[in-house]
């Protein structure tokens, strides 16, 4: 722990990744978000059940059980289904700048997901979320009960590149595809570029070799014959372009 805000982890590459904790404010201010949507949606729902318009005792019944189901369905379901497909993002973690990752700092898988979302019924009690509120505070790593349970962090995404990783002046931004590229694989780049001179030789290369390795496959238009480094030069570069 570097801040009382921040983690650093050691990546498979070797190469520190720092993350930046999501604090209570912006947690709250996410989750009011993801909750009017999902108002909206039950909303929507209702209407198109034609729930309490009068169909008859079993119409109504079956509207009933249906919007129901549909109710405990975007209870649970839509945190799940949007960190799992989304990198770790609802939309109202996205308005944030905030995303669910595991505590390794890799991406959120379905089962940690759901583990932390079946448990957010712990956090909400006694029905205004004091329990998760006071697991986020106390802990070291700001996580409520369901990301004690799921092995989960939220964290703040960086926006931008470090002002620490340096890239050569001639690299201009290559028409690249970066999409498949998120946002710790970057991060990882950032890291390795601003500390590669601090590296022997050896792990330099290595890290690099690494690096580009498992990346090239992920970035469109890249040509495989160009050196390591120069190939994360680039790819930092397209990617910044993009954020």
């Amino acid at each position: 722990m570097v801040f009382e805000d921040r983690l650093t982890i050691d990546t498979p590459e070797g190469v520190p990744l720092e993350l930046t904790l999501a604090g209570v404010g912006s947690r709250f201010t996410s989750a009011l978000l993801d909750y009017i949507l999902q108002i909206i949606i039950l909303v929507a729902l209702a209407l198109v059940l034609g729930y309490g318009a009068g169909l008859g005792p079993g119409g109504s019944a079956l509207s009933t059980a249906a919007w129901v189901v549909g109710f405990f369905t975007v209870f649970w379901g839509y945190d799940v289904a949007f960190e799992v497909l989304n990198s770790g993002r609802t939309p109202g973690k996205a308005a944030n700048g905030l995303r669910v990752v595991l505590e390794s700092g890799a991406p959120v898988t379905f089962v940690p997901s759901a583990i932390r979302n079946v448990i957010r019924i712990i956090d909400l009690i006694p029905g205004n979320y004091l329990v998760g509120v006071t697991s986020i505070l106390v802990t070291k790593k700001n996580q409520r009960i369901g990301d004690l349970a799921g092995g989960t962090l939220v964290i703040r995404e960086s926006r931008k590149l470090p002002p620490d990783a340096p890239v050569s002046a001639w690299v201009q931004a290559p028409a690249w595809d970066t999409s498949a590229v998120d946002q710790q694989e970057l991060d990882a780049v950032a890291a390795f570029l601003a500390r590669r001179h601090e590296l022997e030789p050896g792990a330099r290369m290595q890290i690099a070799a690494e690096l580009a390795g498992r990346l090239r496959p992920k970035v469109g238009g890249a040509i495989a014959g160009s050196g390591d480094e120069i190939f994360l030069e680039r790819l930092a570069v397209a990617k910044r372009g993009r954020l």
